[in-house]
């Protein structure tokens, strides 16, 4: 790993956290779009458009305006969904970060700092599901320091404050578009024990899926 410290979270540190936030969930777009565009009943919606309206209109301009319409509506879809969740962070938690992570019972905020700046985040309060748990939330690292084992380091850092808060458990939720959190997590020792659908009405019909991890401290090894 880089050179690194990891430490708990500083006021002075609040714009750096959410601007590492808001730059990861607007990563997600294209992740999200790509991810979309490959569900079959998409591609089986895009396919009937553009037949029938070749069918009918005998021209093919019209059905490739129709389908580009649709993918165009799509991507706006999946960016408002997208901003609308960091507006609502901004709101919630993020509004105050040591009232919402560190004057709390079971709960932390940690940056991961390199050469004086902030360039991972890291978050855990108490589970609301799941009695005595800790959940992970807000993990982040800027795309500047990916591969270099932060991520790994944030990870540990939570289990090990479970531990010592004589928590079962860490739990945690991510997305179906979130293919490399995913297999962060499950190297990690998380094992995947729900896949639900969102909520928000576009997410079903996207078919973008929550998916909830456990990691499991009373298990050796973990």
């Amino acid at each position: 790993m880089a050179e690194v410290q990891i430490r708990r979270y500083k006021d002075d540190d609040e714009v750096d956290v959410k601007d590492i936030f808001t730059v990861g969930m607007h990563e997600l777009i294209p992740y999200s779009c790509k991810y979309v565009l490959k569900q079959p009943h998409v591609q089986m919606l895009l396919l009937s458009v553009f037949c029938v309206l070749l069918a009918t209109s005998g021209s093919l301009l019209l059905p490739m305006l129709a389908v580009t319409l649709l993918l165009a509506a799509g991507w706006q879809g999946i960016c408002y969904m997208i901003y609308n969740y960091v507006r609502t962070s901004m709101c919630s938690d993020f509004s105050n970060i040591r009232q919402s992570y560190l004057e709390k019972p079971n709960s932390c905020f940690w940056v991961a700092e390199s050469q004086g700046r902030v360039v991972g985040t890291v978050a855990c309060y108490s589970a609301k599901e799941d009695k005595d748990c800790v959940e992970l939330r807000r993990m982040s690292v800027k795309p500047s320091h990916r591969g270099q084992g932060i991520a790994k380091a944030l990870c540990h850092i939570v289990a090990d404050f479970a531990r010592d808060q004589g928590c079962p458990a860490v739990v945690l939720y991510t997305s179906s578009v979130q293919i490399d959190a995913q297999k962060l997590y499950e190297r990690m020792g998380y094992k995947k024990v729900r896949e639900f659908a969102s909520p928000v009405l576009f997410s079903r019909i996207t078919k973008i899926m929550v998916m909830k991890y456990v990691l499991d401290l009373q298990q050796p090894g973990n």
